[in-house]
């Protein structure tokens, strides 16, 4: 899945470890969609994908594509957003949409 908007907030990394003893690390964006309700959407990168958040900043148009999961607990279900890769849109036309030799070519 993909989610297209602008980055609102770039959070502080967090740092722990897992109870294996594992180091982990994570860092969140939030992303402003630009719908009128609920346009905002915290989206969190774990592990060596923190490193590619590095080349953005608040402000930045992105596309980002996600994984959604969700967890119950005691009852209660919990709903994640992970982030697996980030790039900045291409404003390019598809090939061929902007050719004005094609509109001589018309048949009406």
């Amino acid at each position: 899945m993909e989610i297209k908007g602008k980055i609102e907030t770039i959070l502080d990394i967090e740092t722990g470890t897992s109870k294996a003893g594992k180091e982990w690390k994570k860092q969140s964006i939030v992303i402003n969609n630009g719908d009128t309700y609920n346009p905002l959407l915290c989206i969190g990168f774990f592990g060596e994908k923190v490193d590619i958040l590095k080349n953005y900043k608040v402000g930045d148009d992105v596309e980002v594509g996600i994984n959604l999961s969700s967890r119950e607990y005691e009852g209660k279900y919990y709903t994640q957003v992970d982030g697996w890769k980030i790039n900045k849109p291409s404003n390019e036309a598809p090939a061929g949409l902007n050719d004005s030799d094609d509109n001589d070519q018309l048949p009406f």
